[in-house]
């Protein structure tokens, strides 16, 4: 096994302190709302957003993020977070963007900028870790499901077993999802996650939450 691939392994971790346990991403709404109920329900809601939501966006902007200069990482950082329509979803980018990009100056790594949103700051860890661009977008997608399903375990609720029954489900279409975003040109993508941007803009709203959004 290769050092990047294990350096892989930390990225995703759970116990990377970026706060992502915080964040249901609108989850919360749907759930309160009773669109997801069941296992089966947020296991179609995952595979929609990794088909046609702003997270695809997202991964297929990653190997360019990861060989960009300053003046694109900042441009491409901007519009990435312009994609996101409430503001507690570009509040949440914005912190875990910032903290794994202290974490690796911490690291001993040198970032070329602290102030940039979740996708570009992942982009720059895999850049400091050497991790291959296929690899950091398939974690990108892979740690986004994850992140989702510890929160659908406490919302649902969902049983921690199924959660796992349905991360395994999933790993095919990760794959499949993360092998056409790695060449595709984020340029040309949309996000027709239309639901999702909703239910996030909604948890404002929420007159009781778990989650920060």
């Amino acid at each position: 096994m290769t050092t990047s691939r294990l350096r892989l392994f930390q990225l995703v971790s759970p116990a990377l302190p970026v706060g992502a346990f915080s964040y249901s991403e609108g989850l919360e709404v749907l759930v309160q709302q009773g669109l997801l109920a069941d296992g089966p329900a947020v296991a179609a809601w995952l595979e929609a957003e990794l088909r046609r939501g702003a997270l695809a966006v997202e991964a297929a902007s990653l190997p360019r993020l990861l060989v960009a200069q300053e003046a694109e990482l900042r441009e491409r950082d901007g519009w990435l977070l312009a994609l996101r329509e409430a503001p507690e979803v570009r509040a949440q980018q914005r912190q875990m963007g910032g903290s794994l990009l202290r974490l690796l100056l911490d690291l001993g790594f040198a970032p070329p900028a602290l102030d940039l949103a979740w996708p570009a700051a992942f982009a720059l860890a895999g850049r400091a870790l050497e991790i291959p661009a296929p690899e950091l977008v398939e974690a990108y997608l892979y740690g986004w499901v994850a992140n989702q399903l510890s929160a659908a375990v406490r919302l649902v609720p969902l049983g921690s077993t199924e959660a796992q029954r349905l991360q395994l489900t999933l790993a095919p279409l990760i794959a499949e999802r993360a092998n056409a975003l790695v060449g595709a040109d984020p340029d040309q993508l949309w996000s027709g996650g239309v639901g999702s941007g909703l239910a996030q803009l909604r948890h404002a709203e929420l007159y009781s939450r778990l989650f920060r959004s």
